[in-house]
């Protein structure tokens, strides 16, 4: 899931020579314009929108030397729109190469054991990387993720709005119709 266990070249496609450039993807979503860098067949950056100076910077700090290609990924391609036609599992068949420190890995790899449709906690999060103590230093980590999306970031939130959430859902169901002027469920 996180590192591709067979040798792919950066279109996605197998080869037997890892090659030694970056892949640029330029590519429309439901989301807007997104650009994924690809190397070796694994995904190392999803950035929202053209690209632009960030993407350039990170790919000189990551991988010094290498050359950086325009190109299509198609494989990726075609997991992202699979999920955004609601396929949530295909995320989970794009191979990824995380450039980060190792206790940001810890936490990126545990983001993607987060089942779809489910949502934790950063304490919790914390706990999982065996640092009960570090929940900042799993927010740091998760928002530094320079995969979102294929990581799933999004499904780690903070104690507090789970419980408001909790909250919401037992007013709705106590409450019934009233709870919404515009009538049962319309909070969905």
């Amino acid at each position: 899931m996180t590192a591709a266990t067979d040798e792919h070249g950066p279109d996605g496609s197998a080869t037997d020579a890892m090659s030694p450039m970056v892949l640029v993807d330029e590519l429309p979503s439901p989301i807007g314009p997104l650009t994924l860098t690809v190397r070796d067949g694994r995904v190392c950056l999803l950035h929202f929108g053209p690209r632009d100076s960030y993407v350039d910077r990170a790919l000189a700090r990551w991988y010094p030397g290498v050359a950086a290609a325009a190109g299509t990924a198609p494989h990726v391609r075609e997991m992202l729109d699979s999920y955004f036609d609601g396929n949530i599992a295909a995320l989970d068949r794009i191979d990824v190469e995380f450039n980060g420190t190792p206790f940001q890995r810890r936490v990126w790899d545990a983001l993607r054991s987060i089942e779809a449709g489910a949502t934790t906690s950063y304490a919790a999060l914390a706990h999982v990387v065996g640092a009960p103590r570090a929940v900042r230093a799993v927010g740091a980590a998760n928002g530094a993720n320079p995969v979102a999306v294929i990581v799933p970031c999004h499904r780690v939130i903070g104690q507090e709005v789970a419980a408001r959430a909790r909250g919401a859902a037992f007013r709705a169901v106590s409450l019934g119709p009233r709870f919404s002027v515009l009538g049962p469920r319309s909070w969905i």
